[in-house]
């Protein structure tokens, strides 16, 4: 199929990622071209150039100092944001049905939903998150011109008040993401904020004696300095953003990958990639997680106990690293979650065509 992938114009989609939102859209793009597939990308400018796909970059807009002016003028990254996303829709509603089969949104934004109805091409939207009123304010007005998946099953029931949707449960490569000898330290990887709380990571592991390795980028300054930084030490190192390779050798390595979400995680794309490298997980039971983390694969904590999570490092510490593996590979990968896509493709396409 000629598929157009709609993502955030926010962050580049290229290495090191973002967030798991960049990650799993720069895998997409790439396997449904091994697939076979003709795939366009909307993105962030500086998206890696080695990505087999077309990129359509977004607008760069700057207010008037006159404009600059008014109070309750939004940013120009608000701005910008919004003429890059209607510039797109706009084109689409012209061009698109010319240049494609389907659209598939997994950008956070409310206009490729509001403006479905102006696009004659199906278009199936991803909901990535929990519900944010910008999401459900652009459903409210076109919820009929757009077909929604949701990450986890957890997601769609979230979102369930608002629009029925199908899950397609997120997937890694589990061929890069490979199986390594674990033994190490335990590991933390993702953003370092508040709302994944690392530094209840370092408390947890400090308390059972564990030594712990994080890594990732630290958007938020503030937090990383009163939070993260004076936990630090001999026992507890942050080895920086590492792109996916050094990612995935410091998960091989690992004793047991630990997950701390302050929020309902909306999948939990670092779990999933660290059992794919056979390493055990122990993680909050908050969100999608309980649908990744099962018995003999790791173990789950209340959400903000640190002493059940700690308790949760050890038990998963024990786990047998092959059957972590081939729950992953069984559960977790991207070809699973590339056919469940593929699937809705075919159904909003054979229904128009109906």
């Amino acid at each position: 199929m000629r598929v157009c992938l709609i993502a955030s114009s926010r962050y580049p989609v290229r290495e090191p990622f973002a967030g798991g939102l960049e990650a799993l859209t720069h895998q997409l793009a790439r396997q449904l071209v091994r697939r076979g597939h003709e795939v366009t990308l909307f993105a962030a400018p500086g998206t890696d150039p080695a990505l087999p796909v077309s990129h359509l970059e977004s607008m760069t807009f700057r207010a008037s100092a006159q404009a600059r002016t008014d109070v309750n003028a939004p940013s120009d990254v608000w701005m910008s944001e919004h003429h890059a996303y209607l510039s797109l829709m706009m084109e689409l509603a012209r061009t698109g049905r010319d240049r494609f089969d389907v659209i598939h949104n997994h950008s956070l934004h409310h206009l490729p939903v509001a403006m479905a109805p102006m696009v004659d091409v199906p278009l199936v939207t991803t909901l990535h998150t929990p519900p944010v009123p910008w999401l459900e304010s652009a459903i409210a007005t076109a919820a009929d011109a757009s077909t929604f998946t949701a990450v986890s099953r957890y997601t769609a029931a979230a979102w369930s008040h608002v629009v029925p949707s199908t899950p397609v449960l997120n997937g890694v490569d589990v061929d890069a993401w490979r199986y390594g000898p674990g033994g190490g330290s335990a590991v933390w990887t993702g953003r370092l904020v508040a709302e994944k709380a690392p530094h209840e990571a370092i408390d947890a592991a400090r308390a059972v004696g564990m030594p712990i390795v994080l890594a990732g980028p630290t958007p938020d300054a503030a937090y990383f300095e009163a939070q993260v930084a004076p936990r630090l030490g001999a026992d507890a190192v942050y080895v920086g953003h590492l792109d996916h390779r050094a990612v995935r050798t410091l998960l091989g390595r690992a004793a047991v990958a630990v997950v701390t979400p302050q929020w309902d995680e909306p999948y939990g794309l670092v779990a999933a990639e660290a059992m794919s490298c056979g390493t055990p997980v122990a993680a909050y039971a908050r969100g999608a997680l309980p649908e990744l983390v099962v018995d003999g694969v790791g173990a789950l904590a209340v959400g903000g106990d640190v002493d059940l999570l700690a308790d949760a490092m050890v038990r998963a510490a024990r786990c047998d690293r092959r059957a972590v593996r081939a729950h992953a590979v069984e559960h977790l990968s991207m070809d699973r979650m590339l056919s469940g896509y593929e699937a809705r493709y075919a159904a909003v396409v054979d229904r128009v065509a109906a």
